[in-house]
């Protein structure tokens, strides 16, 4: 027997040896701690909405690298939302963003006290009764509008000087979701900065009933342009209003577009003016940060705190101007537009301020005054400004 030992004894240390690389028993380095992070979303990246918010979790990767591990839901109804967010929770996830307007967040934080659920805010979301892990955020876009409007009133101011434009057509259209407090604060804040530049400048607003209506979209956009709009600006989550102004630039229609969400110069190369969007990489990032620290993330989070809502704009990088295209800017509008961030981030241009009367569309006899001033998400990341500007803005549909 004794013929066998030693061969034994090399086999037993070269098994152990192999169990040992693969079990990491001679292995110091310390363990990655993973945070497992859930995004679900209402479209997936076809759509610029979306693919708009898949930059966040890119850019959270990208911070987090193995530390983190994504795991999406796409295409996911408001009403349907549920299930994927509970499998999302059994497979593990500490904290959830969720781009979509529905309620059942709030019931599953309750039921999940562990996991942190943040949602963009919506007015038909409050926040009253919400437990602790339940958060909502969103970017000061109307500082974002109120910039492009001033790109849009450049091109209308100069039309105007060379006489390619009487006054009376200093028409801009606006193509919007629905008649909601956001829309309206977005439209309105985009024609303010606007009239900055170009005070003969009137708006019209057409709605689509739908955040993504391709068809709905591209045609109220072509008959804010048959009604001669110069300038179409965009509340809607698809390219469509960019493609309609193209097509009718080809066909000789002087008109130009501000999009949303993306640039839209690759859509409409000849009328593409500038685009906007919310970054929501700084909310993202900070937020998961604050799940791996253990920490509150209205704690660790760099913006306007609402509670556990937060908001932030130009200051805290949360909204955007894209790229301006300078092939049909007007000359000094880079420059124009610069000095207007500056004035935002250090709070010396107030956007809904000026010689404008603003009228409830639900109710006529409530009125705002603008002469004495508004402050947009000063008690909320949503947008409250629901009124329309008298003499100024005309709702078409």
């Amino acid at each position: 027997m004794k013929k066998f030992f030693l061969p034994t004894v090399i086999i037993c240390v070269l098994v152990l040896a192999a169990l040992s690389i693969i079990t990491g028993f001679w292995d110091n380095a310390p363990k990655i701690n993973v945070t497992r992070v859930g995004f679900v979303y209402s479209e997936d990246e076809s759509t610029p909405y979306t693919a708009n918010f898949v930059k966040a979790q890119r850019a959270l990767e990208d911070e987090y690298g193995d530390r983190v591990q994504v795991l999406v839901k796409s295409n996911v109804l408001s009403r349907e939302s549920e299930q994927p967010m509970r499998e999302l929770i059994r497979d593990g996830v500490k904290i959830l963003f969720i781009n979509m307007d529905t309620d059942i967040p709030i019931t599953l934080a309750r039921e999940f006290p562990d996991v942190q659920f943040c949602q963009v805010s919506l007015p038909t979301i409050s926040m009253d009764g919400t437990p602790d892990n339940y958060h909502t955020f969103n970017g000061e876009i109307y500082q974002a509008r109120y910039i492009s409007g001033i790109a849009a009133g450049m091109k209308l101011r100069q039309l105007l000087d060379s006489g390619a434009l009487l006054p009376r057509d200093a028409l801009v259209g606006y193509v919007g979701a629905n008649a909601s407090t956001e829309v309206i604060s977005g439209y309105t804040a985009f024609l303010l900065g606007v009239r900055s530049v170009a005070p003969e400048a009137t708006m019209r607003v057409r709605y689509t009933g739908s955040w993504s209506n391709y068809a709905a979209e591209k045609e109220q956009t072509r008959e804010l342009i048959e009604e001669g709009c110069v300038i179409i600006a965009q509340h809607v989550n698809t390219t469509a209003p960019a493609v309609a102004c193209e097509e009718a630039a080809s066909a000789g229609k002087t008109v130009y577009h501000v999009g949303y969400h993306q640039s839209m110069m690759d859509i409409a190369p000849s009328c593409a003016l500038a685009s906007i969007r919310t970054n929501w990489a700084p909310y993202v990032i900070q937020a998961v940060q604050a799940v791996m620290s253990g920490t509150s993330i209205e704690n660790t989070v760099e913006a306007h705190e609402h509670g556990r809502d937060l908001s932030a704009g130009f200051e805290s990088g949360w909204v955007e101007l894209l790229e301006l295209n300078k092939f049909i800017a007007a000359e000094g509008t880079q420059e124009k537009i610069d000095n207007a961030i500056e004035g935002l981030k250090k709070g010396k241009i107030r956007v809904f301020s000026g010689n404008y009367t603003g009228v409830n569309p639900l109710n006529a006899s409530d009125t705002i005054d603008l002469n004495e001033g508004f402050t947009e998400n000063q008690y909320s990341s949503n947008p409250s400004f629901g009124y329309i500007l008298k003499d100024y803005i005309t709702v078409e549909n």
